[in-house]
C-alpha cells in the first residue's frame, strides 16, 4: 500500500481507503443483508485483511443503514484504534441544530466504539439551497469547532457531489481540513486539467486534504463499456478507473467500498503497481506540437 499526506492534517493515509456504504445499506451494489451474521463475518474478514495490507483510512456515516455501517465497522476495528484514521459524517437534517449535531456525533462515537473521531464531515451534496450558509452562519460550523475543542473530533470536513458555488464558499472559508468529493474517469468536473483549475485545486491551495468518493464510478463506467464492448473485462475496467484517480497527484485518498477480502487484495496490488500510473497532464493535453517539441511537464502537486 502506498501512502500520502492528508493536506494540512499531516496524517499519513493509505491512498486507498475503505468506504462504509456497502457495509450498512441493504442491497447496495448487490444482494446484501447487513443484519445477517454472514454480513458481519464478511465485513470483519474484509476489514482485517485490509489492515494486514496497510489500509488505514476508514470512512462511514450514520446514513449508511441508520448507523449499521458504523456499528459493523466499530466491531471489526476493535483493538486496532491506534492503527486507523476514522472518518464519519453528520446528515444534512441536523446542520442547523447544534444540539442535534452533538447528539449525532456522540451516537457515532458510541457505535464506532471510540473516544474521538479523526475526521468529522458535513454529509452534503450540491449545497445549492443555502446549505453552505446554514453550515457557515447557522451554527453548524460552530458546533463542529466546539466538538473539536472538547477533543471529540480532530479535523473538520465536508462531502460534496461536485463543484458549486456553495462548495467554493465552504473551501474559501478556510475552516475545513478535508474535502471529500465525487471525482472519477466519467465525472471530472472537480479537476480541470487543461487550465489547472477546479475545486480540487482550490481546496489543495488552502492545504485541505482531498478524499474521493465513487472513484470506480459505482460500476456505471464498467456497465457502459461492457455493453458497448462485450469483450472487455469488468475487472480490467475497474483497475483502469482506480489507477486513473491514483495517478492524480492532488488526490490523497480514494475510497473504495468492498465486502470481499479478495477485492481488498486486488485494489492493494493496484496501489503498489506504480509502473502503471498515468501522466494525466499528457493525457489531457489538447494541442498539436512539433514532433521535436517536448511534451508538457508532468503536473505535480504543489
Amino acid at each position: 500500500m502506498q501512502y500520502r499526506t492528508l493536506g494540512r492534517t499531516g496524517l499519513r493515509v493509505s491512498e486507498i481507503g475503505m468506504g462504509g456504504a456497502q457495509f450498512g445499506i441493504k442491497d447496495y451494489m448487490g444482494r446484501w443483508d447487513p443484519d445477517s451474521p454472514e454480513a458481519q463475518r464478511a465485513v470483519e474478514e474484509t476489514i482485517h485483511r485490509a489492515l494486514e495490507l496497510g489500509y488505514n483510512y476508514f470512512d462511514t456515516a450514520p446514513a449508511y443503514g441508520e448507523g449499521r455501517s458504523e456499528e459493523m465497522m466499530g466491531r471489526a476495528l476493535r483493538g486496532h484504534r491506534d492503527e486507523v484514521i476514522l472518518a464519519t459524517k453528520v446528515s444534512a437534517q441536523h446542520w442547523g441544530a447544534p444540539k442535534e449535531i452533538r447528539q449525532s456525533v456522540e451516537a457515532s462515537l458510541k457505535r464506532l466504539r471510540v473516544d474521538v473521531i479523526d475526521v468529522i464531515q458535513f454529509h452534503g451534496g450540491w449545497y445549492n439551497q443555502g446549505e453552505d450558509e446554514i453550515i457557515l452562519h447557522g451554527g453548524g460550523l460552530e458546533a463542529f469547532q466546539a466538538l473539536r475543542e472538547e477533543g471529540k473530533v480532530r479535523f473538520l470536513g465536508f462531502t460534496a457531489e461536485g463543484p458549486s458555488g456553495g462548495v467554493e464558499r465552504l473551501i474559501a472559508s478556510g475552516a475545513f481540513d478535508v474535502m471529500q468529493i465525487r471525482y472519477n474517469i466519467m465525472y471530472q468536473h472537480p479537476s480541470d486539467w487543461e487550465n489547472n483549475q477546479g475545486v480540487i485545486r482550490q481546496a489543495d491551495a488552502l492545504g485541505m486534504g482531498i478524499v474521493l468518493m465513487r472513484p470506480l464510478t459505482s460500476g456505471v463506467f464498467q456497465r457502459l463499456m461492457s455493453r458497448a464492448f462485450p469483450h472487455l473485462s469488468k475487472a480490467d475496467l475497474s483497475r483502469f478507473c482506480l489507477n486513473y484517480v491514483l495517478s492524480d497527484p492532488y488526490v490523497d485518498v480514494a475510497l473504495v467500498g468492498v465486502r470481499d477480502p479478495r477485492l481488498v487484495e486486488v485494489n492493494n496490488a493496484i496501489s503498489d503497481d506504480l509502473s502503471s500510473r498515468l501522466d494525466l497532464a499528457e493525457v489531457h493535453y489538447r494541442f498539436a506540437r512539433p514532433r521535436d517539441q517536448e511534451k508538457p511537464e508532468r503536473l505535480k502537486k504543489r
